[in-house]
């Protein structure tokens, strides 16, 4: 990674804006899952043990409308961040504003405040709709107005800190006020932990991997992950496919998927994936039989199908002959990309597939490194979290990054000299 980080930075006595990802799962109140701030840690710790003020800014979920909204407040977050500091988090009543600014000013070394959602602002992500029956002369002049509003939002929150970090890889492919519009502010914007950690795992896995490389794309469409699976094959040497996207594939190559999800569009798209690969010398492995249901029900009647489908049936998990074959790929591997489940592993009868690749990539011995948030889900269900390499906290941002494609969280860091 030649992006410097906050070893690089002296931290004492200095007021640091670190932007984090607590987009975390919240229910009336109850965090449901801590593991991206458990993830965030390393760095909020080094930070505060160097004796520094640390302002803490983070989105949670998708306002409909600006403003503060009660259900996507960050105070839970504080609290339990709170807990694993075994100290107070200060939370203040905005992200921008004069009561923040005076809240910051007041904050001694050593202490930390989080300030309350970026997403209640629309100048966050600066998007704007178009509006209805307007022109596109109005439509250029909002999008200006806006672009101006995100830069005046980014300097007033680069105004609370000496030095900028970024530990939010999650948000790293999005150009927003507090990731990337920020840094034209800072004098110093340097990576977190967590951040060096994504990068450095993810960059090798797909530029220097130790070889055989085993790539297991799953999830429910190929339209998601069309470009990852271009990109891989110059990368990999083996792709498995699973989940809902091997049925675009199957029919694809002319077998019946009965009522199996698939996408009509990129039929053709999927067989010039296949004869890419081909060209490449590199091979794509399809599901050689699958679990299908009479119905997308835990409690449906339920078959082992090779070939065709019945009509009315759909797939729902790959099967024991798939499993055989693709943990066997896996066994032989040095490295592991995982980007989705094999089948529908949220209802206990159709989690076989998913589960059993799960196990044989923690007993592979392999780098493995899991993307995507259905995939993250699946080896926390199976237990499976602590046994790779891995996990990443990022899934759209991993995803983007394993197409190829350049993160603007990323990009607007300071590089080593």
């Amino acid at each position: 990674m030649n992006k410097k980080t906050v070893r690089d930075i002296d931290l004492e006595n200095k007021k640091v804006v670190m932007r984090v990802d607590f987009n975390v799962p919240v229910e009336d109140g109850e965090i449901q899952d801590d593991t991206r701030i458990q993830a965030a840690l390393p760095t909020i710790k080094y930070v505060l043990d160097a004796n520094a003020r640390l302002i803490l800014m983070s989105h949670l979920g998708r306002p409909k409308n600006p403003g503060f909204d009660a259900q996507l407040s960050l105070k839970p977050i504080a609290d339990r961040l709170s807990e694993l500091l075994a100290k107070p988090v200060v939370m203040a009543p905005d992200c921008v504003g004069a009561q923040v600014a005076e809240l910051v000013n007041t904050l001694d070394n050593g202490q930390v405040a989080l300030l309350e959602n970026t997403r209640f602002h629309p100048e966050e992500e600066g998007k704007v709709m178009a509006e209805e029956g307007g022109s596109a002369e109005d439509l250029v002049a909002a999008k200006a107005a806006m672009k101006e509003k995100q830069r005046a939002m980014a300097r007033a929150l680069a105004a609370y800190g000496d030095i900028y970090v970024n530990d939010a890889f999650g948000t790293a492919h999005r150009a927003h006020a507090s990731t990337s519009v920020i840094t034209e502010f800072t004098k110093h914007a340097v990576a977190g932990f967590l951040m060096e950690k994504e990068l450095k795992f993810l960059g090798e896995a797909v530029e220097n991997p130790q070889r055989p490389v085993v790539a297991i794309i799953g999830g429910a469409k190929i339209s998601g992950k069309l470009e990852l699976l271009l990109n891989l094959i110059s990368k990999v040497d083996v792709i498995l496919i699973g989940g809902g996207m091997a049925y675009t594939f199957k029919k694809a190559k002319g077998e019946s998927i009965g009522a199996s999800i698939h996408e009509d569009s990129l039929l053709e798209t999927a067989l010039e994936t296949l004869a890419a690969a081909d060209r490449a010398g590199k091979r794509i492995l399809l599901p050689v039989d699958n679990i299908i249901a009479d119905d997308f029900d835990a409690a449906a009647n339920t078959r082992i199908a090779e070939g065709d489908f019945p009509e009315n049936w759909e797939g729902v998990d790959i099967g024991p002959k798939t499993i055989e074959l693709f943990t066997n790929e896996i066994s032989q591997a040095k490295t592991i990309l995982w980007n989705g489940p094999m089948g529908c592993f949220e209802m206990a009868p159709f989690a076989k597939g998913t589960e059993a690749v799960g196990k044989a990539v923690a007993g592979s011995g392999a780098i493995s490194i899991v993307g995507g948030g259905d995939s993250v889900s699946a080896v926390k269900q199976f237990g499976l979290f602590e046994k790779m390499t891995h996990v990443s906290t990022g899934g759209g941002a991993s995803l983007e990054f394993l197409e190829g494609k350049k993160l603007p969280g990323v990009e607007a860091l300071d590089d080593r000299s």
